[in-house]
């Protein structure tokens, strides 16, 4: 019997372990879902072993309506590399236009347009982090090559996919939404986790409509096509992983701002 108990403390404490260790991969990326041209299979971000599919269609209804209201709702939440006393957005957004930005980096400048008029929470998040200088000297950390996601993501201070600014907001802009090279959207671990990470799509991606589309790339397509061809350093289990070309986020900006 002592034998057996001992055997089983074994195996419970081998689950636990396994269990832990998903939970901190879950934790450690925003997710990006794709449909696997080869495969045919649902995909996680971040190397996880398993899928997980969120429709957050509660959720999606709740932001329509706040939307239709002229304010956004931005709820704290324990990420890391959040700044003390970041705070949050504004509810009322400031911008409900589209307007333009620029990502400069280490590679090159980035030109965007936000979509004011069709994410105007996200857009508003987007500026306010970006007077915060929230997203200076940190590095875009995830690039994938894949047939099926051709994007390279960028927005967590920590580099390592988990961290954020402290708050999350619900999706925008998703129905129909397709994911055309050029396109800026926000990533997301689930329903109402948008955070401070987003993602550039350098090449036509098959995606569900899961991701709130925040933007447009107006230019540096080619600095983006440039990193991708050079290729990911190290892959994951899910076949992305940080760029060879390392991109650094010297500074964003709002025009006007």
């Amino acid at each position: 019997m002592a034998g057996k108990d001992r055997e089983k403390q074994l195996a419970r404490q081998r689950y636990e372990r396994q269990q832990q260790r998903r939970a901190a991969e879950r934790a450690r990326a925003r997710r990006i879902k794709i449909i696997g041209v080869a495969a045919g299979v649902a995909v996680i971000a971040a190397g996880t072993g398993a899928a997980v599919w969120y429709t957050g269609r509660d959720d999606k209804k709740a932001d329509a309506k706040t939307a239709a209201a002229g304010t956004c709702s931005y709820k704290p939440a324990q990420e890391a590399g959040a700044p003390k006393g970041l705070g949050t957005p504004p509810a009322k957004p400031a911008y409900t236009a589209p307007v333009a930005a620029t990502v400069k980096t280490s590679q090159g400048d980035i030109g965007l347009q936000l979509y004011g008029d069709k994410a105007p929470c996200a857009t508003n998040s987007f500026a306010f982090l970006a007077a915060k200088g929230f997203w200076k000297n940190s590095h875009c950390h995830r690039l994938s090559t894949s047939e099926g996601l051709k994007m390279l993501q960028c927005g967590d201070p920590t580099g390592t996919g988990s961290g954020g600014p402290g708050y999350q907001f619900g999706n925008e802009n998703t129905a129909g939404a397709t994911y055309k090279a050029g396109t800026l959207a926000m990533a997301n671990a689930g329903a109402g986790t948008n955070g401070s990470q987003f993602f550039l799509v350098y090449g036509d991606s098959q995606l569900s409509p899961d991701y709130t589309v925040l933007g447009k790339i107006t230019s540096g397509l080619d600095t983006l096509q440039a990193v991708a061809k050079a290729g990911i350093a190290k892959a994951g289990q899910d076949g992305t992983g940080e760029p060879k070309k390392k991109v650094t986020i010297q500074d964003v900006t709002i025009a006007g701002k």
